[in-house]
């Protein structure tokens, strides 16, 4: 059995979250959430309340023990950008990337 969460269209870059994501993947989900309340990043705040989210399901729609449960995936996936211009030398005109990304967490109960 696995409980799921997702947080869509989050400002923050995929990549960034990414790099949490692979710390926290496959690890207790307590352990979990000491490994994200310590890492000084955004990205970090953002994983842990959709960790939460997904902890909360598992416990209160599908009845899981919270002592079994793991962190099977973790994710960021891209979401919509936001395409901006500054300007440069010349008249030209140089685009920004407004990343936003959809990270979510699935949890599993060990066997």
């Amino acid at each position: 059995m696995e409980a799921k969460a997702i947080a869509k269209y989050e400002r923050i870059s995929p990549l960034k979250v990414n790099f949490i994501c692979k710390e926290i993947r496959g690890k207790n989900v307590d352990e979990a959430l000491a490994i994200l309340q310590f890492t000084p990043k955004k990205g970090a705040r953002l994983l842990e309340k959709v960790l939460k989210s997904a902890i909360a399901n598992a416990e209160h729609n599908f009845d899981l023990d919270r002592d079994m449960l793991y962190v099977s995936e973790a994710y960021a996936n891209d979401a919509p950008v936001m395409k901006r211009w500054r300007p440069k030398a010349k008249g030209a005109a140089y685009p920004i990337l407004k990343r936003s990304s959809h990270i979510g967490v699935v949890v599993k109960e060990r066997e």
